[in-house]
């Protein structure tokens, strides 16, 4: 199974989509992370984002990460995806299994709640990064990052993401639609947009019906024309010397105390989970690194 991503242009190249089936790199996440089917729904749809949003970068090595926390029980809610197609988040609570009591299905919106903001920053490999930020306005993801382009990148758009759960808590399937209407759209393309948002069915019961990510964004108008296809894919790029990088920042009077309290220390990573140890030895080498920068 391969996570599909696909960019096209419809009605007179007036709007632009991207359509990803990023199913296997949900599922991924679950098994990294031992995700319950709320969490594994809610970091779900932002990967589904995430992979749309790097896809319009330019060079393999930028990226963006997306921030959300609605001070709902899920906590902070990260994912970083690149140009290339590697994606990676977490959550801070893994182990939320909310449904409505209505319609019984997953209440990602309840876990991550609407008191707190979502923001988007991108690093273009430049001296300052740009980030946009927006407060939830209904912690279901899909309309929060509609609010998100309409309010910080002036871009009217449809967002539609879905994760659908299997009664075994592996992910069925897992996508998200994003069309967007370009500056020279005219009325009846808006009129077109608005018609499509009511007949729209959700993503994640498109791709259970077996149809294809492509076939999804083909359906959508009548003149879709796609542009490129592209994969995505779980990945986590943390290493020994990043995290030395890092541990290089700390004050001085913070690496003296690891070495003189614990002998040296242990870091984990938070999107992979995997656990690096620094020796005292190795902590001692970062300390006189770092002093010898400052002679």
């Amino acid at each position: 199974m391969e996570n599909k991503l696909i960019k096209a242009l419809a009605l007179n190249d007036h709007v632009r989509i991207y359509g990803v089936d990023c199913t296997k790199l949900v599922e991924d996440t679950r098994l990294q992370h031992d995700l319950w089917p709320t969490s594994c729904a809610a970091l779900g749809r932002i990967e589904a984002v995430a992979c749309m949003m790097a896809s319009m970068l330019k060079n393999d090595d930028e990226k963006i990460t997306i921030n959300i926390n609605g001070n709902g029980p899920i906590g902070t809610c990260l994912v970083v995806a690149s140009k290339n197609g590697d994606v990676k988040g977490f959550v801070g609570n893994n182990e939320i299994c909310m449904q409505y009591n209505d319609s019984g299905k997953l209440a990602v919106g309840l876990a991550v709640g609407t008191d707190g903001y979502l923001s988007v920053t991108r690093n273009l490999g430049l001296k300052e990064n740009f980030t946009g930020k927006v407060k939830l306005v209904s912690g279901e993801i899909g309309d929060d990052f509609a609010y998100y382009f309409s309010v910080s990148e002036q871009t009217p758009s449809i967002v539609s993401v879905g994760v659908l759960v299997d009664s075994d808590n592996s992910v069925k399937c897992a996508g998200g639609l994003l069309i967007q209407l370009m500056p020279d759209a005219s009325e009846a393309d808006i009129e077109a947009c608005e018609a499509l948002v009511k007949s729209l069915k959700p993503i994640s019961n498109l791709l259970d019906s077996d149809l294809t990510i492509e076939q999804i964004v083909r359906s959508l108008f009548n003149d879709v024309e796609i542009v490129e296809e592209s994969f995505v894919r779980w990945h986590c790029d943390c290493s020994k010397e990043r995290f030395m990088a890092g541990i290089s920042t700390l004050h001085e009077d913070e690496i003296q105390a690891m070495i003189a309290e614990d002998h040296g220390c242990e870091v984990k990573c938070e999107y992979c989970n995997k656990i690096y140890q620094f020796s005292e030895e190795e902590l001692k080498s970062i300390l006189e690194f770092k002093r010898s920068c400052l002679r």
